[in-house]
């Protein structure tokens, strides 16, 4: 363990004062399914907080259609799924189970044949004790495809969960073409440009020395933050404030791969991995006098 981090124990957090130790530290904090929780416990301490779009891949923004999608694909099973990626299924089984779904829609997966573009969808239905009756011929559309064209589809309703936001006309076109009707769900979106320029300032004000703390809750941000200092051209400025600007982390796994590229962290729980631990945390942290 990092002998310079500031850590805080469950029962030391309990008799912890609340006082104005974050009263004006500017905090920067990714997203999570906890965003909200994070920021507002943050806010209520008087800090201020930056959030920062440090994860590539989002929920659709609306769930609405993606939920009406699992409601008939459970009553009305498909005789036939298509999988262009494992995040796809992924998001779709998470959205199951936030709206109470999750049963119903695995008995459903189990029994309707799938046929995955590549292997990550593959991956993720073994991981579910599952497997596809089909793969790509190769796994791109053209993939998909040819091995549509070995299947009876006429009079066939065909789920695809779409890769992104993508359209994917060429399989739609190719699916109505051999008489199926393609039922098309799109779980998930990636982060668009704007989203990228609010990474890019968060970089430049990490370099200036703008920021009191930096908090990461899982380690996909820490790998946004490369990919945007890439592709931008600011792996110096991602370097240089990293090292300049203290860092909090939310547990051991996204400690240890901070610390591993370099980066030591400054602040994480001890033992209990959640939010309101974290916030203790930094509150002890910028009470010690950092």
């Amino acid at each position: 363990m990092n002998p310079n981090m500031h850590q805080i124990s469950p029962l030391s957090a309990a008799s912890a004062t609340l006082s104005s130790a974050l009263a004006g530290r500017r905090i920067a904090i990714g997203e999570t399914r906890q965003q909200r929780l994070l920021a507002t416990l943050l806010r209520n301490r008087g800090a201020q907080v930056i959030e920062v779009p440090l994860i590539s891949i989002l929920d659709a923004p609306d769930p609405a259609p993606v939920r009406q999608w699992l409601d008939e694909f459970i009553a009305q099973p498909p005789r036939l799924l298509i999988l262009l990626t494992g995040e796809g299924l992924t998001r779709l089984l998470s959205l199951a189970t936030q709206t109470g779904l999750r049963a119903a829609f695995l008995q459903t997966l189990a029994a309707v044949p799938v046929l995955c573009r590549g292997p990550k969808p593959e991956r993720v239905l073994r991981e579910l004790g599952l497997a596809a009756a089909h793969a790509a011929a190769a796994p791109t559309t053209d993939g998909v495809i040819a091995t549509l064209q070995t299947l009876p589809l006429s009079g066939a309703r065909v789920g695809v969960q779409l890769y992104g936001e993508e359209p994917n006309l060429k399989l739609m076109d190719a699916l109505r073409a051999a008489g199926a009707q393609p039922l098309p769900v799109a779980p998930y979106v990636y982060a668009d440009q704007e989203a990228d320029e609010k990474v890019r300032a968060l970089l430049r004000a990490l370099a200036a020395g703008e920021l009191d703390v930096l908090v990461f809750t899982s380690q996909p941000q820490f790998k946004r933050l490369q990919e945007v200092a890439r592709r931008y051209g600011q792996q110096a400025e991602l370097d240089a404030g990293l090292k300049r600007t203290p860092l909090a982390a939310v547990g051991p796994l996204v400690r240890e791969q901070l610390e591993q590229a370099g980066y030591p962290v400054a602040v994480m729980p001890e033992r209990v991995y959640f939010m309101k631990p974290l916030v203790l945390a930094l509150q002890r942290y910028f009470e010690q006098g950092a």
